[in-house]
């Protein structure tokens, strides 16, 4: 089937802003099993040699680079094969870049805020992989979407779970939104036992294969903190109407209980292709070759509640979005810079939400105004912490 898109043409033309790491990678392996998507730009921090491998696969007329020194020893390499443009000023470019329909985001943390706000800006639709985007800036995102009347379809398999429940529903109607989570590597460990937790153990999460950011914070339950700030800002949703439940098996990704008490699920095997694919071809469904679900050789399905005690990051991320305004912000920045500094073992675990705490108890909250107003609070986290740890 050819997807005629909102410009009556039949080929779909697509960005990829982080086609390096495993969400990029994964559209890129859709796109190269279907024939009516053209990829007409890519990025990566620093990844050339797979950047480059991938510039061969589907020749596209735009990449950049944010490191510059990788940038211009990728543009050596390639030549004039395309066009090679580096650091935040090459991403936003990109995004914004004439003849893309639909926006990949697909970049790990707040880096990505602009190129998002550059792509709606430019008309086009935003495929939302890149959460931070709208836990730390979500009413200037959603703003901006209204007002240039583009779609944004997201691509995490809890909120394109919740998407497509949706889909010929009255939102009006939902009664609450309940997220589901696997628990991550750590489930049924109390806070007492997080001090010899190692990165390698971290990183191992029970169900899906992800990139280092998001595994941690799937072990701390932050990822599920950070989904519940964006569910809010997708589905107009107060706090107290989306909750989070554990269930290891990962085969429900999320659900919806509406008013007269029916809950609607979306169900299938881990495998965030599956949404991504969901997001690229909406509002059409296209056969993959994806394992199917086989609800016979399931021997249960289990469900129980989040340990909100040992894993306080949840908790944190309900507070910041009651509380709203820059404390969402600050949440994401203590968050990514003590993140980081695990990745480097130079943070214990259990010090993770340590920081985060410290960060948000020590913020003068203010309105969200504007892009600078978030990366001004994202400075200021950063400084503060490291002038204490």
């Amino acid at each position: 089937m050819i997807i005629i898109t909102r410009w009556g043409e039949s080929m779909k033309r697509i960005a990829i802003l982080g086609s390096t790491g495993s969400i990029g990678c994964q559209t890129l392996d859709i796109v190269m099993r279907n024939d009516d998507i053209q990829v007409m730009g890519l990025t990566a921090h620093t990844n050339i040699d797979l950047l480059e491998q991938q510039i061969h696969a589907v020749h596209p007329k735009v990449v950049a680079v944010m490191d510059k020194d990788k940038a211009a020893i990728l543009k050596n390499r390639v030549g004039n094969q395309v066009q090679v443009l580096a650091g935040l000023d090459g991403l936003i470019e990109v995004a914004a870049f004439e003849g893309v329909d639909l926006v990949v985001t697909a970049v790990v943390g707040m880096i990505g805020i602009q190129p998002t706000v550059s792509a709606i800006k430019a008309g086009k639709d935003i495929a939302l992989a890149n959460k931070e985007a709208l836990v730390t800036a979500g009413e200037l995102i959603m703003n901006l979407v209204e007002q240039y009347q583009v779609q944004l379809l997201p691509v995490d398999s809890e909120h394109s779970a919740i998407f497509q429940c949706l889909n010929g529903e009255n939102s009006r109607q939902i009664n609450k939104v309940i997220l589901t989570g696997s628990g991550g590597p750590f489930r049924g460990m109390k806070e007492r036992d997080f001090s010899n937790i190692t990165v390698e153990q971290a990183l191992k999460h029970p169900t899906y294969s992800m990139g280092k950011k998001i595994s941690i914070d799937s072990a701390t339950l932050m990822n599920k903190g950070l989904e519940v700030i964006e569910a809010s800002w997708l589905f107009h949703l107060k706090p107290s109407e989306i909750d989070v439940i554990i269930h290891p098996q990962s085969i429900i990704h999320s659900m919806i209980e509406f008013i007269d008490g029916s809950v609607m699920a979306q169900m299938g095997l881990p495998n965030m292709k599956v949404p991504i694919q969901y997001a690229l071809f909406y509002p059409d469904r296209k056969p993959n070759s994806c394992k199917r679900l086989n609800l016979a050789e399931m021997s249960q399905l289990t469900f129980e509640e989040p340990d909100v005690t040992s894993f306080r990051c949840l908790q944190l991320a309900y507070h910041a979005l009651e509380i709203g305004g820059t404390l969402p912000t600050v949440l994401n920045a203590a968050n990514e810079y003590a993140v980081s500094k695990f990745l480097k073992q130079q943070l214990d675990f259990k010090n993770i939400p340590k920081i985060i705490e410290y960060a948000m108890e020590r913020h003068k909250v203010t309105p969200i105004t504007d892009v600078q107003n978030v990366l001004d609070t994202e400075k200021w986290t950063y400084e503060l912490i490291e002038s204490r740890w």
